[in-house]
């Protein structure tokens, strides 16, 4: 696996796969290619189909500028290697120069067809929750243990107390800032709606779910608008872990040293997802995004409840197994409908489920190892339209309904 660092990354939304890895692409091919008088990028699977949506072209043209820029959408060509592909070709006095394949394969990642070099380096010799959790408890040590062991305490230490950083302020942003989010939908933002809303007597319960909402809104509304965020694992499933860890640091009274220390366990979890399967909606679906999120997060949330090892797996394991099937079908191509609402959701889903693990005892029958392996073959076994396309689900029911499309005022002019 390879370091958190490769995980959490800070950067502006909506989507690692779709805006963060091309931006990495585009900035890789133009510095290899400063004699270029003319670049044109080819866009295909999901890049090409929500791309639009997801500012991929955009974010292209961005980078590249001020050297010409053709950007292609082709819809048509199969992607055998992975969902979200690109073509980068580099002119000069109209002679192709460099031509590369470049793969975005989740998180902001990406990867170059042929190229094992650039392949970023793996630090854990250790991929599976098992293996780890057998490690941990010869040596007696937790799971953030591990993870200073690996990556060097002071180094990730400093790193992740950054990436909280990030997570508290797109909080603090989101939760004051009004208006509409960018793109067709027009949607009004609810975040500080959510957290200013009260009943004449709030239960603790009701309390618990409308803090963990407005902070899940708060980062998935900054998202949306293009702000800065951290991808945990992703920027469309950014506000689940920032909601869950704000909520427990100011409702439970966790410092910012606990915080750091589950979320190097919540990282783990998701690198273990990311190394076994996948967190890229395009390949598997929401399950890989949110399912991702919700793991990691209540993971974290079983750490600093000081359940052990096998609780710990047992919170994870039972956050992801919920949203296995969960489909990938933003309206438009937005990461808005349905998808701001998920990170709620599964916000509220990873602390239930890390109780859940506690009144469940130490042993459970699903391995997380194995839940792991069941989402990816999962994902493989969806169709097309439900990762990332925007062709069917909720995608496809909302564009074709006119009667919504005309009381909402949403229908494309």
């Amino acid at each position: 696996m390879q370091s958190l660092k490769e995980l959490f990354k800070i950067g502006n939304g909506p989507s690692s796969s779709h805006t963060m890895g091309p931006k990495r692409a585009a900035e890789m091919f133009k510095n290899k290619n400063p004699l270029a008088d003319k670049f044109k990028i080819k866009l295909y699977g999901s890049l090409a189909l929500t791309g639009k949506g997801h500012l991929t072209d955009y974010i292209i043209y961005e980078t590249l500028k001020p050297i010409e820029t053709i950007i292609e959408f082709d819809t048509e060509m199969k992607c055998t290697v992975h969902p979200n592909t690109l073509d980068m070709i580099a002119y000069k006095n109209d002679e192709i120069i460099d031509e590369i394949r470049v793969y975005s394969v989740g998180g902001g990642t990406i990867k170059i067809d042929g190229i094992e070099d650039y392949e970023i380096p793996e630090i854990y010799n250790l991929n599976k929750y098992e293996e780890i959790k057998a490690y941990c408890y010869q040596n007696n040590i937790n799971l953030c243990d591990y993870v200073f062991d690996v990556e060097g305490k002071t180094e990730i230490i400093n790193y992740l107390k950054n990436v909280w950083k990030a997570m508290e302020e797109s909080i603090n942003k989101g939760l004051n800032t009004r208006g509409v989010i960018p793109g067709r939908l027009r949607l009004k933002r609810k975040a500080g709606e959510i957290y200013d809303f009260r009943l004449d007597e709030e239960t603790p319960e009701i309390r618990k779910n409308r803090l963990l909402s407005s902070f899940a809104y708060a980062v998935s509304e900054e998202n949306a608008s293009g702000g800065i965020i951290v991808t945990a694992p992703t920027c469309g499933a950014s506000g689940v872990l920032p909601a869950v860890l704000y909520y427990m640091k100011q409702e439970k009274n966790y410092d910012d040293e606990k915080i750091i220390e589950s979320l190097a366990v919540a990282g783990l979890i998701g690198n273990i997802i990311k190394k076994n399967a996948s967190i890229s909606g395009a390949e598997c679906g929401c399950q890989a995004e949110i399912g991702t999120a919700c793991s990691m997060a209540s993971a974290a949330t079983a750490y600093l409840l000081g359940l052990d090892l096998d609780r710990i797996e047992n919170s994870a394991e039972v956050a992801m197994e919920h949203h296995l099937g969960l489909t990938c079908d933003p309206v438009y191509g937005y990461v808005q409908i349905p998808c701001i609402e998920r990170n709620a959701v599964a916000a509220v889903r990873a602390i239930d489920a890390a109780y859940l693990s506690m009144f469940l005892g130490q042993h459970k029958s699903i391995p997380f190892d194995m839940i792991v392996e069941t989402m990816y073959e999962t994902g493989k076994d969806l169709h097309s339209h439900y990762r990332e396309t925007s062709e069917g689900g909720l995608a496809k029911k909302y564009c074709r309904n006119k009667y919504y499309n005309k009381e909402m005022n949403f229908a494309e002019k």
